[in-house]
């Protein structure tokens, strides 16, 4: 059975948070972040929210409607400190971490071995008090199986919300809702729409083809699209704080050769080592992602239960994964490797430090090789054609 595997972490009251963990007489009364002086709310505490503040209210009018807000002046430096460390958090349970903003991304734990629902959810909720203990911070996550409905579910029960959205659920779920919480859908759009008798995400599917293209343009078929909850868009997580080994290549002509695609990713493998090994480094995460000639793209990843330097670990899971990747069958344009979850070596246990370092020792002998009389001074077995 499919489990969700994509998170949207959504924090609450960002500013407001981080000043409350850093004076926690805050907490509990109607707080806001912003300038007093021609200046606007940047972020308001849902205390205040109760009493009609919102952001970007001018801070004059939310002084109006809210006699008692306290407002605090941001504090130079610190929200970009606490966001690093919310993400931190989040990368020490998978390393597919996706920063959209200072205090909004998403996360796939997919990779990292999980087999039920249930664990998933766990482990999930232990990151959410995770930053809390460590941080001092609330957050809402939003546990589904892609990034739309984990983000229109990370947004629904804030504060400190936690809804999953089981694969399957996803056209259910987004059927009753306001049809506002669709992305894209502002307050302009959604009035409109009301006026046409569209209030629930459920009532497009009720209005003929001609009206919605009126209304959405030749976008309206993406609308309906994302109204039956339908994403597939990928975690990214590539930012300038991110560390990989990456290699692709675009073929010369389109292909479907399994056991050469194959060949071609166990080869990256190959070349990525010796550079991970040269730097000091362990990783711990495969991905594999491949390109139809349309540039549409699909990927896959697996974790190891630990961080490595050598080769032999990861070739099992080049197939399975370009098989779970390639699901459409299509001849390929591209496929790359990346290597990621990028450790410093560890002490390993006495009983397994022996086999451990004969590999470690094979290995360093065949970099040098590589090094003094070139890349091609080496082949191994997965690289002979058949």
């Amino acid at each position: 059975m499919p489990i969700p595997t994509i998170v949207h972490l959504d924090a609450d009251a960002f500013f407001v948070s981080v000043e409350q963990a850093l004076n926690p007489s805050l907490r509990g009364k109607k707080v806001a972040v912003g300038g007093r002086e021609r200046g606007i709310i940047s972020s308001a505490s849902y205390e205040a929210r109760a009493c009609g503040v919102y952001t970007p209210m001018p801070t004059q009018r939310a002084l109006k409607v809210c006699p008692d807000l306290v407002l605090v002046p941001h504090t130079a430096g610190v929200y970009g400190e606490y966001s690093r460390k919310l993400f931190d958090l989040c990368e020490q349970l998978t390393p597919y971490v996706e920063r959209n903003s200072i205090d909004e991304g998403y996360l796939d734990v997919g990779p990292c071995g999980h087999k039920t629902a249930a664990a998933v959810e766990a482990v999930v909720r232990g990151l959410q008090q995770r930053i809390w203990d460590r941080l001092q911070i609330t957050v809402s996550f939003g546990l589904a199986s892609n990034k739309l409905i984990a983000a229109i579910a990370s947004k629904l029960r804030k504060p400190r919300g936690f809804i999953v959205v089981p694969p399957g659920t996803e056209a259910a779920f987004l059927a009753p809702l306001e049809i506002g919480r669709l992305p894209g859908v502002g307050t302009k759009t959604e009035a409109s729409l009301k006026e046409r008798g569209i209030e629930r995400v459920r009532d497009l599917f009720e209005r003929p083809e001609a009206e919605l293209r009126s209304v959405f343009g030749e976008g309206w078929r993406g609308m309906l699209a994302m109204a039956r909850g339908e994403d597939d868009r990928v975690v990214e997580t590539e930012h300038e704080d991110a560390k990989s080994y990456s290699q692709q290549e675009t073929f010369g002509k389109d292909i479907s050769d399994f056991a050469e695609i194959e060949r071609v990713a166990k080869g990256m493998i190959d070349d990525l080592l010796p550079k991970i090994r040269a730097d000091g480094k362990r990783v711990r995460t495969l991905t594999v992602k491949v390109r139809y000639p349309d540039f549409e793209q699909a990927s896959a990843g697996h974790s190891l239960p630990e961080a490595v330097e050598l080769e032999t670990p990861f070739y099992p899971w080049i197939a399975p994964l370009l098989k779970q990747a390639w699901t459409k069958r299509r001849p390929l344009r591209l496929v790359s490797v990346k290597l990621s979850g990028v450790e410093a070596p560890q002490a390993q246990l006495e009983m397994f430090a022996e086999g451990d370092e004969k590999r470690k020792r094979l290995a360093a002998t065949l970099d040098a090789l590589k090094a003094a009389r070139g890349s091609g001074a080496i082949v191994r077995g997965a690289q002979i054609k058949k």
